[in-house]
């Protein structure tokens, strides 16, 4: 590799995406500062048919390094999918089948391709699986693997140690997760592990196998969670919350929208690349709509390009800033005269639990022909040519008998 600039690489490891680097931050920046070409990876187990936006920062940052001319790798955890990650779990996960797995995995690869160049000519961004070399170990392998670790160091994770002071089971395979993501270290060879920071047991006990099994050191860079400032809530792609990379321009830019005030920065740092100096000067905006929508646009532009950002905005300032109703929305027919306000959210919004459901009511986000409504039993009258109902800030549909 060339000659690295240093003003390059503070720039990646300063702007607040990277929290905390093992061993330790100096002795990373003077490796990368080398001309070392080094092998990068970061794993994500397909739980879900979608990544979210705080996915999609760990991925921008991994194209950052690879731009820097190093190698690579997004791996996709379609073998660790099926054990069940423990991390920040007070119960056990939810084992999927392989079928499940291959079915979320499906669209991930379209999801990330804005974000990483994969058919750059030289030094092309890298996908692997880990089912290729985890299927494959025998009994033998697995139990010399587990011979490297002893169960008090598993049971130095903070979930295990909360269970079992609740009395909550703690399965013997949730131990094998952490040894099975520590041997993908191993696999690849890796020099490098960027992790979320729920993940750094993980990725030490990759650390710890990798020195064990090929004699070499590995940095860990731990990156942030992207929560709320505020509240503390995470994204989270099992629990399906969050702003999702196969939504349509107008959900995300309205999505982003939608989130709290004091998640502006977090988006205008974590997934854009606008220099630090001006995403300062957009913070200091009188009225924080403002700095939102620039963020949204922003966001919108990497995955759909500014042509659909720009559009997405004009329907944005259409419908919500300016009041007005959209021209297309959809159609649901109930097949009756009258029908309970609680039955006609239930239908559109399909999936809303009651409890959510009655809390939009109760907090006026419902509204027929631009009428709040607050009685979940009260009959709505139907007609054939529908009416208009507002569910939240972003849903809209036209309701018919």
């Amino acid at each position: 590799m060339s000659q690295i600039d240093p003003k390059m690489v503070d720039k990646v490891l300063d702007r607040g995406v990277v929290v905390q680097i093992l061993p330790t931050k100096e002795e990373f920046r003077k490796k990368l500062l080398s001309g070392e070409k080094l092998r990068f990876y970061i794993g994500a187990d397909p739980t879900s048919k979608a990544l979210h936006l705080s996915h999609a920062k760990n991925y921008m940052l991994l194209e950052e390094f690879r731009q820097l001319g190093h190698e690579v790798i997004v791996l996709i955890g379609d073998f660790t999918a099926r054990i069940g990650d423990p991390s920040d779990k007070a119960t056990t996960r939810k084992q999927l089948s392989r079928e499940e797995v291959l079915e979320n995995v499906k669209s991930w690869v379209e999801q990330i391709k804005p974000l990483m160049d994969f058919s750059a000519k030289e030094n092309p961004a890298k996908i692997m699986y880990n089912h290729d070399w985890l299927s494959k170990l025998t009994m033998e392998d697995v139990v010399n693997l587990a011979s490297n670790v002893t169960v008090q160091q598993m049971l130095e994770r903070d979930m295990f140690q909360k269970r079992l002071k609740e009395e909550r089971p703690i399965f013997v395979h949730e131990f094998m997760y952490p040894l099975m993501q520590g041997y993908d270290s191993v696999a690849m060879d890796v020099d490098v592990e960027m992790c979320g920071t729920d993940q750094i047991f993980n990725a030490l006990m990759g650390r710890t196998l990798l020195k064990k099994f090929n004699n070499k050191d590995k940095f860990v860079v731990a990156v942030n969670l992207m929560e709320n400032p505020v509240t503390g809530e995470l994204m989270s792609k099992s629990k399906g919350t969050g702003i999702f990379l196969d939504f349509s321009p107008e959900d995300m830019y309205g999505g982003i929208m939608a989130q709290a005030d004091e998640m502006i920065k977090v988006f205008l740092v974590n997934n854009t690349r606008l220099p630090l100096d001006e995403i300062d000067e957009i913070m200091k905006t009188s009225n924080p709509r403002d700095a939102k929508m620039r963020a949204a646009f922003e966001v919108v532009k990497i995955f759909h390009g500014v042509e659909k950002a720009q559009a997405a905005q004009d329907i944005f300032v259409q419908k919500f800033q300016k009041k007005e109703v959209p021209d297309e929305m959809e159609e649901i027919s109930f097949g009756s005269d009258t029908v309970s306000l609680f039955d006609v959210l239930k239908k559109c919004l399909a999936g809303t639990s009651n409890s959510d459901i009655k809390r939009l009511v109760e907090q006026g986000g419902v509204k027929i022909e631009g009428e709040v409504k607050k009685g979940l039993e009260d009959n709505i009258a139907l007609s054939d040519s529908g009416l208009v109902l507002k569910a939240g800030k972003l849903k809209w549909f036209r309701i018919k008998k």
